[in-house]
């Protein structure tokens, strides 16, 4: 599988341990290519970059070329990867591997999906992955799955238009269950916002916030894995209700 072309981004930025592991891990499928954002870009979802230049810098680690850095998002990294550095468009774009569950409504505002959601928007297969932990460094099995899922997406090709989301338990392999297809959920952070004051005596606010889990079925990306399983979901980007669209026709929308 020499000829295999994989692109890998992220959203945590090129110097974070999950991108390495990933392009370690995809290595045994092709030839790997790293494109991904100079800085930390967690939370950006599909933002692009179009009031300020883009710089593209050659990254090592480890003492040897890793790959390319961006001053942009994930999604200007897919777009510059594919039209001005790659000399040929991938057969694959791999997203992660990144901190932090991107589970349910988060899917919203990931930088890690956004990734891979512009890899599909360009007609290349793509996935995300992400380790649900913003603190654990094991990436091992993230990596071993990551490999096996893009193993089955080089195979056996996506629908247009889709994308796969993954996300992993942020536990040892052998405390890990099942890998299954998994609906998107409907949980969602409810926001706190810590009032402050700086030193110029001027008020700022500092958000964290508490997640909801909302869904009880059993599959569902979040409920899967709280069950220590790992959840596979097909996203789309039509965000269209296609259901409410014959009431919507029956409204009088014209003023």
């Amino acid at each position: 599988m020499s000829s295999i072309k994989i692109l890998v981004t992220n959203d945590d930025g090129i110097y974070a341990p999950g991108i390495f592991a990933l392009a370690q891990a995809m290595q045994s499928l092709g030839e790997v290519n790293v494109v991904a954002p100079l800085a930390e870009k967690s939370a950006v979802g599909h933002a692009i970059t179009v009031s300020d230049p883009l710089r593209v810098t050659e990254i090592e680690r480890n003492e040897k070329f890793f790959g390319y850095a961006v001053n942009g998002t994930p999604a200007d990294c897919v777009k510059i990867a594919v039209r001005c550095i790659l000399d040929s468009m991938p057969d694959i774009v791999v997203s992660g591997i990144n901190q932090g569950s991107n589970t349910a409504t988060n899917v919203i505002y990931s930088g890690t999906v956004s990734a891979a959601a512009e890899g599909a928007i360009v007609g290349i297969p793509s996935i995300a992955v992400s380790l649900t932990s913003f603190s654990y460094k094991d990436f091992s099995y993230a990596g071993k799955v990551a490999r096996q899922i893009a193993s089955q997406v080089l195979e056996k090709g996506l629908p247009p238009r889709t994308l796969l989301n993954v996300n992993v338990p942020a536990l040892p392999e052998d405390e890990i269950g099942d890998v299954l297809p998994a609906k998107q959920g409907r949980g969602r952070y409810e926001e706190v916002f810590d009032k402050r004051t700086d030193p110029q005596n001027r008020t700022y606010y500092w958000m964290a916030g508490k997640r909801m889990i909302l869904d009880k079925e059993n599959d569902v990306d979040d409920v899967i894995v709280m069950q220590n399983k790992v959840a596979v979901t097909p996203i789309q980007y039509d965000l269209t209700h296609h259901e409410f669209m014959k009431e919507l026709q029956k409204w009088k929308l014209k003023p």
